[in-house]
């Protein structure tokens, strides 16, 4: 269940704030059963709320010219650590997202 905390935050590419959502329902579905969960969970909306904190930034520097880059590294970023995070989740290894602001603790 950790690995499709992780897994569902993919469906952002597909559905409006889906990044975020997913994870939340399946966080909120089975945090208070499996202790990993909760941890997986928490590291991945920390993650991805401080991805759109970012994003909205990077959305507003495009006026300066370097939004642009930013947006891509971010993009490319978030697929890297996300991948990561699963095949951490696999192992059994609850993986703290480099850069995540601490939303829930």
């Amino acid at each position: 269940m950790g690995l499709a905390v992780h897994l569902a935050s993919f469906s952002g590419y597909l559905i409006p704030f889906g990044s975020v959502l997913g994870p939340l329902i399946v966080w909120l579905m089975k945090r208070d059963e499996i202790d990993f969960v909760d941890s997986c969970g928490r590291n991945c909306l920390n993650f991805k709320i401080s991805m759109m904190i970012y994003i909205l930034i990077s959305t507003i520097l495009v006026f300066i010219g370097i939004g642009l880059i930013l947006l891509g590294v971010l993009a490319i970023f978030d697929i890297v650590v996300t991948i990561i995070a699963a095949m951490k989740a696999t192992e059994g290894i609850s993986y703290q997202y480099p850069m995540a602001i601490k939303f829930f603790s």
